[in-house]
């Protein structure tokens, strides 16, 4: 496995590992007020991620907001892959005037900022959960997904297998979802890592603004109370670096684990490893090491 996408799986195994145990083992309520500590209190023994402006324990609300904040982004990143691949595959196999339509729509969306038109709906609808959230930047953020499969799947529709299969009489939704889509399977799932980063990043910045449920607990709630109680210019740097840098963190997993897929997937990428293999093995080898070499 690539060292880069084995570094990736395991900082992604440790969010998810304390996703579900970590309630388990650090049990309290994340939302209490420990009176006998102060306000923004800085991390210490009693309190090892310090404490926010309401004297709620930082740490408490990073373990049990891990779950709350992974499940938010692995669902927008299932919703916007399930479109993209429902439209883009639809577009890429069926074509005419499908194609024409799904391709009109998708270029619609991909000229919208996705950023400016998640903030305005976020902003007309309102908020009681996460469901909102994760309907508003999962139906803006299939566009290009969609735009990647309808290329390939315009490939594979000209391969024999899938020729065979519509000699052979099987209906067009039963194709691509058995023949087309399998082949895909790599390119899919590259999508909804991707989508997932973006997601998370877009929810965090909805939150930061204000537009989310806060009044759960999530990592990006503990960012926004941090920039409402002024956290940078009070200099209480552990209830924003801490959670931000647990998104970031899942962020760099996501990519890396991403990149290695991609090593996997891409041909031109395996060619050019091969090939760099095959010239590391032809370099005659160092002088020095050589001598060793003989010397034994």
């Amino acid at each position: 496995m690539d060292r880069k996408a084995a570094l990736g799986l395991a900082i992604l195994l440790f969010f998810l590992l304390v996703a579900i145990f970590g309630p388990l083992i650090w049990r309290g309520d994340p939302m209490a007020s420990d009176y006998t500590a102060r306000p923004q209190q800085p991390p210490s023994a009693a309190h090892w991620f310090g404490t926010d402006q309401q004297s709620h324990d930082v740490f408490l609300q990073m373990v049990y907001g891990t779950r709350s904040s992974l499940a938010l982004g692995f669902s927008i990143g299932a919703l916007a892959t399930l479109l993209s691949v429902l439209v883009g595959m639809s577009a890429g196999y069926f074509g005419g005037w499908v194609d024409e339509i799904l391709s009109l729509l998708t270029n619609i969306v991909l000229v919208i900022p996705s950023l400016p038109l998640i903030i305005v709906l976020a902003s007309w609808v309102q908020v009681k959960n996460d469901v909102p959230i994760i309907a508003i930047i999962g139906l803006t953020s299939w566009a290009w997904g969609a735009r990647v499969l309808r290329s390939q799947t315009m490939t594979v529709r000209r391969k024999d297998f899938v020729l065979a299969a519509q000699v052979s009489g099987e209906a067009g939704w039963r194709i691509v979802l058995g023949e087309v889509l399998p082949n895909m399977t790599s390119l899919v799932v590259s999508g909804f890592i991707g989508t997932t980063v973006f997601a998370i990043g877009a929810a965090a910045g909805l939150y930061f603004l204000g537009f989310g449920n806060l009044s759960g607990v999530n990592w990006f709630t503990i960012l926004y109370w941090a920039q409402n109680s002024s956290a940078l210019q009070t200099g209480a740097w552990w209830t924003f670096v801490i959670p931000g840098g647990a998104v970031a963190l899942v962020g760099t997993a996501l990519s890396l684990i991403n990149f290695g897929i991609d090593q996997i997937s891409n041909p031109r990428l395996r060619t050019e490893k091969v090939k760099k293999a095959a010239r590391v093995a032809r370099e005659p080898m160092p002088v020095a090491a050589a001598g060793k070499v003989s010397a034994r």
